[in-house]
């Protein structure tokens, strides 16, 4: 077994602790002490130094397209697959893998084989069965058996609502989804969430409203992202949050989609924040490696780009550092808010028993200095030391 002993940096569980060495062994925290105050004589450990450091939890990132994504402009735009250092470079050590528009020649044996290998290099890989479509597609022939007997899977998603590309589900065919997945969850001890893309339609978030009105589903049932899309739908997040929902924020742009009305991630998490949102109730995912297209008023492509993991990071630290956000409220957002949803209860949090996912952060700046994932040495001074199989 392995033990680091990160020494007297700055921690935040995400809650501010002050000044802590926190030891690791065994993939767990081990614990949390004040500076000098753990007896370690006779044992084998690997001491860092993280005196110029903010130590924090491991980000947990809702929403990558790990196998790759998209199709929207033929065959050759198909998306490549996540490597394993392009999560790390940006701090990501637990994410969720979906499938999207896309779940022909991307198949959910395929993200499953997928986020099992993520898992064995390194990362904590879970997954959503299911995709855009409606009637969703399954492994075992049921969302709840799914849920229920396959260990990665936690949820189902992106089911697309508002959306060109969707199925146009109707009210009726969500509630059922969402009811599979919540007692799948429930029997599994699962989240049993609905991930839900949300598109540019005019219809916004008024399906998700009618379910949870017209049925005993619970709002909360229901995890939007893509929410920063436009600043109406940013507007219907905000009333989500209030009525008990959740919402997330699409940290992946380009300069296209934000010229067509998208509020970057970082700018509306501040003011989400400034209005008083709590930040329990909203988190931020990168859409890492999906595809990013940019429609005319005719549904015509006109551009196409990809989804960068390391996004999560990037959108982090400019809402701190050129929007003033508040630290721990951002981080909030992208570690335990994150990992409750998830009901991930070892992520998210800095405590003795927590799973030993720590980022270094760089005091000026917060770039990325260091990752452990799950108790191993992933990144150390900026250098990626542990990269995948088949990265040059």
């Amino acid at each position: 077994m392995s033990l680091y002993l990160v020494k007297n940096g700055e921690v935040f569980s995400p809650a501010y602790l002050g000044r802590r060495d926190i030891l690791l062994g065994g993939h767990k925290v081990l614990a949390i002490a004040e500076p000098g105050s753990l007896l370690l004589r006779g044992l084998a450990v690997t001491e860092i130094d993280a005196a110029e450091m903010k130590v924090v939890p491991g980000f947990v990132d809702s929403l990558v397209h790990v196998t790759g994504g998209g199709g929207e402009g033929g065959f050759t735009s198909r998306t490549p697959e996540m490597q394993l250092s392009e999560a790390i470079i940006g701090g990501t050590t637990t994410l969720v893998g979906v499938l999207g528009t896309d779940s022909i020649t991307r198949t959910l044996a395929n993200l499953l084989a997928k986020a099992r290998a993520l898992d064995e290099e390194g990362l904590t890989c879970l997954c959503h069965t299911g995709s855009y479509q409606v009637p969703v597609k399954t492994l075992t022939g049921s969302i709840q058996e799914d849920i229920l007997l396959v260990k990665e899977f936690i949820g189902v998603g992106e089911v697309a609502i508002a959306d060109h590309r969707s199925s146009q589900p109707t009210v009726q065919e969500l509630a059922r989804i969402a009811a599979e997945a919540r007692v799948g969850g429930m029997l599994s001890g699962k989240a049993g969430i609905v991930s839900v893309h949300v598109g540019d339609g005019s219809g916004k978030l008024d399906l998700l409203e009618a379910v949870a009105e017209s049925t005993d589903i619970p709002i909360s049932q229901f995890y939007p992202t893509h929410i920063n899309r436009s600043r109406a739908l940013l507007e219907a997040g905000k009333d989500f949050t209030r009525r008990g929902g959740v919402i997330d924020l699409t940290t992946s742009t380009t300069s296209q989609i934000l010229e067509l009305g998208e509020v970057a991630a970082s700018e509306a998490l501040a003011e989400l924040l400034a209005e008083g949102v709590d930040p329990m109730m909203m988190t931020m995912s990168s859409d890492g490696n999906a595809s990013l297209p940019s429609f005319n008023a005719r549904g015509e492509l006109v551009e196409l780009k990809v989804g960068r993991p390391a996004s999560l990071h990037a959108s982090f630290a400019e809402a701190v550092n050129k929007y003033h956000a508040d630290f721990t409220s951002v981080l909030t957002t992208i570690t335990s808010a994150p990992a409750k949803l998830l009901k991930l209860p070892n992520k998210g949090r800095l405590h003795p028993g927590a799973d030993a996912d720590l980022v270094l952060l760089e005091k000026d700046g917060l770039a990325v200095n260091s990752v452990i994932s799950k108790g191993r040495l992933m990144m150390y001074d900026r250098q990626v030391v542990v990269k995948g199989v088949f990265e040059l």
